[in-house]
């Protein structure tokens, strides 16, 4: 009877319970479903914040490809802007300068261009710092023409890498060196570029480089000197060149007036001086009348004709005043030949290379050293006088052992018809960053594209100062 009612009870309290029960598993399953639900949400929003992320980072992968491709077309552009300032001012061989365009934060579109130059007296100057100017090849040595003595003048060179540099140019080398050992042979033909100088058994990259390893003409606080000098070292790239050339013509095509014929020199001295004072000068010269071509007289001696075989010597033998000579200077040459090949601009060339080009004629290194810098700092002080070739006497003295020197080869001009363009983009705000160098040239009379180079490997090349300028700039 117990068993019963207790049976009875639990009945009773289980149909009691069932709906309890029910609810705590409908509560549960609910639970359940809402642990799910948070998990997917969870999912959801790590796929969300994800490829937000991404499209965040293609946006902006995006918006520095379309800076690159700004920077890019940037540099043609400036490439361009070079070319008209060539046509524009650099006329009759004369070197341009960075006041008469833009060098520096050249507007193209959103983007911005530097034209990267080189100070040709750092040291003198007491300058480290960044120049923006067009590079004169002409202010370098050419390494078609100079000779070993010249080239082992040059930082980093020795008198054994200066005569493998001569061999891999000569077509009847002599050294045997061992190319066959790389895997290739001499060239034994003319060097089409300086950066081919990185085939020449012994050339390392701190010969071509100096201690400038972005090439941007200083020494930069993550450069060290190779001199301990607080300036940079330059390298064979900055040194040597093989494009500089002089055209012996006018931009219509007209020749210019050979000293050593007498006829042209004649026409030249009697419409400049006219003629009593032509003949003056065309005695001192060496020039007497005979019965020869051009000669002017009637009998039957031939006319005496002196050979110069430079502008330098033709100055120094004729008499003229420095203002008299200049009036006529680019009118002159030494040669019958289109060309005049490698000659070396006074008005440009820094104290190495007049060295080495000064020892590679016959002097002596400390004579060579000493006049170079002579004439290095006489035209720092005289901008206004570097008209014609004839301002080295003025500096030097016309006794002195360099200028008797250089009065018997033809290597000196001031005049400059090649010309490099290190051109420097920065795309819109900030981004972007391209850099080209490009080798124009004017001989013929219309610029010209020789030669160009993407440097952007170099990296950034503009400095700390041009970096905050712009970031000041995208702040604004």
């Amino acid at each position: 009877m117990v068993l019963q009612t207790l049976s009875q009870k639990m009945r009773t309290r289980a149909v009691l319970d069932r709906p309890k029960l029910q609810m705590d598993r409908r509560a549960g399953s609910r639970a359940s479903v809402l642990v799910v639900v948070l998990w997917i949400t969870a999912g959801l929003t790590a796929l969300v914040l994800y490829f937000a992320a991404s499209m965040s980072l293609e946006l902006r992968a995006s918006a520095n490809r379309a800076a690159d491709l700004a920077a890019g077309q940037a540099i043609e552009g400036a490439a361009r802007y070079v070319g008209w300032a060539l046509a524009q001012f650099a006329t009759n061989g004369m070197m341009t300068t960075n006041s008469q365009f833009v060098c520096q934060a050249l507007p193209i579109g959103e983007s911005q261009v530097w034209i990267l130059g080189r100070n040709p007296a750092p040291a003198e100057s007491g300058l480290n710092q960044l120049v923006f100017n067009l590079q004169d090849e002409s202010g370098r040595l050419n390494l078609n023409r100079a000779n070993s003595n010249a080239l082992s003048m040059l930082p980093g060179m020795t008198t054994e890498l200066a005569a493998a540099i001569v061999d891999w140019r000569s077509t009847n080398g002599t050294l045997q060196l061992g190319y066959s050992s790389l895997g290739y042979e001499a060239k034994r033909s003319p060097f089409e570029t300086v950066d081919e100088l990185r085939w020449v058994q012994g050339i390392t990259l701190d010969h071509l480089f100096g201690d400038d390893r972005n090439q941007n003409g200083v020494l930069d606080p993550d450069e060290r000197s190779l001199t301990g000098s607080l300036y940079s070292t330059p390298g064979l790239l900055d040194t040597t060149t093989v494009f500089s050339r002089e055209p012996n013509f006018h931009a219509d095509g007209t020749l210019l007036t050979n000293v050593n014929i007498r006829a042209q020199i004649q026409g030249l001295l009697d419409s400049s001086f006219g003629t009593g004072r032509s003949r003056e000068i065309l005695t001192r010269l060496g020039f007497t009348q005979g019965g020869g071509p051009g000669g002017g007289g009637g009998g039957g001696a031939a006319a005496a004709t002196p050979n110069f075989p430079s502008l330098l010597r033709f100055y120094l033998t004729s008499g003229l005043s420095q203002d008299d000579f200049e009036r006529i200077a680019p009118e002159l040459c030494v040669t019958t030949n289109t060309y005049s090949y490698g000659r070396v601009n006074l008005n440009t060339a820094n104290a190495t290379v007049l060295t080495a080009l000064f020892v590679g004629a016959g002097l002596a290194q400390e004579a060579a050293e000493g006049a170079a810098s002579t004439l290095v700092q006489y035209r720092e002080q005289n901008t206004t006088s570097l008209n014609s070739i004839a301002w080295m006497v003025a500096a030097l003295g016309r006794d002195h052992q360099a200028v008797t020197t250089l009065a018997g080869r033809d290597l000196l001009t001031t005049r400059s018809f090649q010309y490099g363009a290190d051109l420097v983009a920065v795309g819109p705000l900030g981004r972007g960053y391209r850099r080209v160098k490009f080798i124009f040239d004017i001989s013929d009379g219309v610029p010209k594209i020789l030669y160009r180079q993407d440097l952007s490997r170099l990296g950034w090349a503009l400095g700390d100062r041009v970096r905050e300028q712009i970031a000041q700039q995208i702040d604004r």
